[in-house]
């Protein structure tokens, strides 16, 4: 993903297969955040934290607008662990 251009075609093909949320890994992002996408998914990631990491390993999880709506909080585990909270929905019968 650090390529130029892999973030949009991820986000592409993750529309294509209609996925609310897509784990992602060997990212070799550095530190942690998260980007909202002109398209409107939601990117998490996860890195090494320290100033002059190299690029390597690294996870993410991408988010569809309506996985990005449900999000609670998330947090990052270093280069290795990110984890989700999503609101989850019971529906009474």
């Amino acid at each position: 993903m650090w390529e130029t251009g892999k973030t949009s075609q991820i986000a592409m093909e993750m529309r294509r297969y209609n996925l609310a949320v897509l784990g992602i890994s060997e990212t070799h992002w550095t530190q942690a955040g998260q980007k909202r996408l002109v398209t409107g998914e939601m990117l998490l990631y996860s890195g090494h934290e320290e100033d002059n990491a190299p690029h390597t390993q690294g996870v993410a999880l991408m988010l569809s607008k309506l996985a990005r709506n449900a999000l609670v909080g998330w947090e990052s585990h270093g280069s290795r662990i990110i984890c989700e909270r999503p609101m989850l929905l019971l529906h009474e019968e």
